[in-house]
């Protein structure tokens, strides 16, 4: 159970899950409400109409499911963890070069990883430290070693450590940060929303129109700008403004989605799948968090 701050700023409530959720079901409902009526408000003639109604319903059905594991505390967080970790190495092993028939036996490393690890952190959390990385690298480099693969194994076993770290590593934090995973989650949410507002309002031409990377170009400084205030705003809204954890809520919203561009453009792909309304998969959903997470273990635990 991990120290939730409160809104005073203090030394901290230690929250557990349940409570934790409680205290930002409000903020997470009243957001939702109010962006319901603006969605539905939308005249006919705007153009992403269409798309902002799907991506509201996914908020509508997401928030539920991210929600309600959470309360359950530990047991809920390695669950939903989990679920989340098996579909996104999926979506990740797709976009390996050659697809998933190419990836061979690394699916089933990454697979088993995004399961065990979050039960691991509920039920033995005293195993996860440095002594795992070796156990990590060597669960990467298995299938390469064992079918003698000279020619690309190296390329394997990097983009296999690279997947175990960005999907069921990160995943488990949602585990250890107990409490704060909540605040964590319900701000990246919010700091997504916020950068795509910010570069809508901003960006499109002035400083604030230079794009981040040409990873994405569609990802401005005013997108930075209206992510800042949104993370701020949904942190303090729910008790949980700290710099720190505001800076680490922050760096996952803008760099989480330059990170997934940059596997998505080596793939050749648009979206990472296409089975989620308005999102495309669920890595394109969750990229933000991916980094948010492991970054807030590094400023609170």
């Amino acid at each position: 159970m991990s120290a939730f701050v409160g809104p005073l700023g203090g030394a901290g409530l230690l929250l557990t899950g349940g409570e934790a959720v409680a205290r930002v079901a409000p903020v997470v409902g009243g957001v939702l409400g109010l962006g319901g009526m603006a969605v539905a408000a939308l005249p006919a003639r705007v153009r992403m109409r269409r798309e902002l109604r799907r991506r509201w319903r996914t908020w509508a059905l997401a928030a539920p499911v991210f929600l309600g594991s959470l309360f359950f505390g530990e047991a809920g967080a390695a669950v939903l963890a989990a679920g989340l970790g098996l579909i996104a190495v999926a979506e990740y092993v797709r976009m390996a070069p050659g697809g998933t028939s190419a990836a061979g036996a690394e699916r089933h490393v990454l697979a088993a990883a995004a399961v065990v690890l979050p039960l691991l952190a509920w039920l033995r959390p005293q195993w996860l430290d440095l002594r795992l990385m070796p156990v990590l690298l060597l669960a990467a480099a298995l299938p390469a070693l064992l079918s003698g693969d000279h020619t690309t194994g190296a390329a394997r076993v990097t983009r296999t450590l690279f997947g175990l770290l960005w999907i069921p590593v990160a995943l488990t934090g949602l585990v250890l940060l107990g409490g704060t995973a909540v605040a964590v989650g319900v701000a990246v949410a919010l700091g997504d929303v916020g950068a795509w507002c910010g570069g809508t309002a901003l960006g499109r031409r002035g400083p604030l129109a230079r794009p981040l990377s040409p990873l994405s170009p569609n990802k401005t400084w005013a997108g930075v700008l209206g992510a800042a205030v949104a993370t701020a705003g949904a942190l303090a809204a729910v008790g949980a403004f700290t710099p720190w954890l505001w800076a680490a809520v922050l760096t996952g919203c803008v760099l989480g989605d330059l990170l997934e561009s940059m596997v998505k453009r080596e793939a050749g792909v648009k979206d990472a799948g296409s089975w989620l309304p308005g999102f495309g998969g669920l890595l394109d959903r969750i990229d933000s968090l991916l980094v948010a997470v492991p970054l807030a273990m590094v400023v609170t635990l």
